[in-house]
């Protein structure tokens, strides 16, 4: 009888920390360190820990990558990839509502902005957009550009091609 409770409590405890963790409402990139609050670095398993387990699997992406979104194929949300067993990527997808970086630094802030309070001064050309990127000692924050605008986050290994 007793290992049956304490069974229950166990299993009761896990499906709580699991319907918990889910893409936030309001993320936020920390330039250099995370996004999200997802790190480079971390497991797969600890990603599935933070954001939970509904996400979609990209199938043309070149890194093996996940979509976190809000609904079943929402554009707003976060891709996580993954290579060697670790987060090697974060980028937002579209422009989920309610995320920003420090600054109140929001979607939709002129490339002038963006400069000053960010301080990335090194364009990449992608494919239809630009990316404002700033390296820190490991990390490299990027700041997408659609049209003269803040369109979207990411953060990648030092050095590494913001475009995807």
């Amino acid at each position: 009888m007793r290992r049956a409770l304490i069974a229950t409590a166990v299993a009761a405890l896990l499906a709580t920390a699991t319907a918990a963790a889910e893409l936030p409402r309001t993320g936020t990139l920390a330039p250099g360190r995370s996004l999200g609050g997802i790190r480079l670095g971390e497991s797969p398993e600890a990603v599935r820990a933070a954001l939970g387990t509904f996400y979609g699997i990209c199938r043309a992406c070149s890194r093996r990558t996940w979509y976190f979104t809000y609904r079943p194929f929402a554009r707003q949300g976060l891709a996580v990839e993954l290579a060697d067993g670790r987060v090697s990527g974060i980028y937002t997808l579209w422009r989920p509502a309610g995320w920003q970086a420090p600054h109140q630094l929001g979607f939709g802030t002129s490339v002038l902005a963006v400069h000053r309070l960010t301080g990335a001064s090194h364009t990449v050309k992608c494919r239809g957009y630009e990316s404002l990127v700033r390296d820190s000692a490991h990390a490299r924050t990027a700041y997408y550009l659609f049209d003269g605008r803040l369109w979207g986050f990411g953060l990648f290994p030092r050095g590494a091609s913001p475009c995807r």
